[in-house]
């Protein structure tokens, strides 16, 4: 067990009609409740450096925190930059992760296709996969025009062939957050559209608060990695409530509590993505 693959991570995913979690750390308990996770659920998973941890310790910090972790885990793991920037990307791929998403989404179209294009010609000189975005995803419970946010079918086709993306992160009606009200359903048919246009695997960000049914429906569609954040932090945060809510506690108890509730909650989201239990159907390399 170990360092896996990104690709042949997702080839299996999509071969076996499953996708893969992907989650974002925060601090050195909230990593090790993820690779704890995953060893208890025996499922690969992608260790998500992302939005809030970057501002937080700094790009090399981050990763050398995730990578000392994940290297004295038993589990299988892909070390992932979330929603990376232009620079970011770069320094990335020199720093030595193992897959990288480049967000150039909220550039006009023909320039997200030249920037990402770009990257991918750097990443794939290196071996590196690399996931894009394509549509836009709001925050939860923020009034949109879900027309304008929807992922275009056709610009998702064109994107993909002029660009050489790996894996396309698409908007169907997912949120960043926890909706307080009902959520938007999903549209799958519009997952169907795209998969079959692009022959790509898809990925969902924002799968926290979606209902199971929808996850289910989402993974036959083709989508082959969720990324959720929201739900594991709450459940974290939990712990820590918990402890403190009994009087004056040491952090290293609270932070303890909320590890545990994290890693629960974390499998609950492997079991519901198919993927617990297939860490021996993956090769491992480095």
């Amino acid at each position: 067990m170990g360092k896996v693959d990104p690709r042949h991570l997702i080839e299996a995913a999509s071969n076996g009609g499953y996708a893969v979690g992907a989650f974002n750390m925060h601090n050195p308990e909230t990593t090790e409740a993820l690779v704890l996770a995953a060893e208890k659920a025996h499922a690969p998973v992608f260790l998500q450096v992302g939005r809030a941890i970057v501002p937080h310790l700094g790009l090399r910090k981050a990763y050398e925190m995730t990578k000392r972790i994940a290297e004295e885990s038993e589990a299988d793991y892909v070390i992932h930059l979330d929603h990376g920037p232009w620079e970011e990307v770069f320094e990335a791929i020199q720093l030595g992760f193992d897959s990288i998403m480049y967000d150039g989404a909220h550039l006009p179209f023909e320039d997200n296709i030249a920037s990402t294009r770009k990257v991918v010609e750097v990443a794939h000189a290196f071996g590196i996969p690399v996931e894009a975005e394509l549509g836009k995803i709001p925050d939860a419970d923020e009034e949109v025009d879900w027309a304008s946010y929807y992922t275009d079918v056709a610009q998702a086709e064109r994107f993909v062939a002029e660009t050489g993306v790996d894996f396309l992160a698409i908007s169907v009606g997912i949120v960043h957050g926890v909706p307080l009200a009902s959520p938007q359903p999903l549209d799958i048919q519009r997952i169907e559209e795209i998969k079959a246009v692009t022959g790509i695997p898809l990925v969902l960000h924002g799968a926290s608060g979606v209902p199971e049914d929808e996850v289910r429906a989402a993974t036959a569609a083709g989508v082959h990695k969720f990324n959720a954040d929201t739900d594991l932090r709450h459940a974290f945060r939990s712990g820590i409530e918990a402890v403190w809510s009994n009087g004056d506690r040491q952090l290293e108890e609270a932070m303890a509590e909320g590890r545990e509730r994290m890693v629960r909650a974390t499998v609950e989201k492997m079991e519901l993505y198919g993927c617990a239990g297939r860490t021996a159907q993956l090769g491992v390399g480095a």
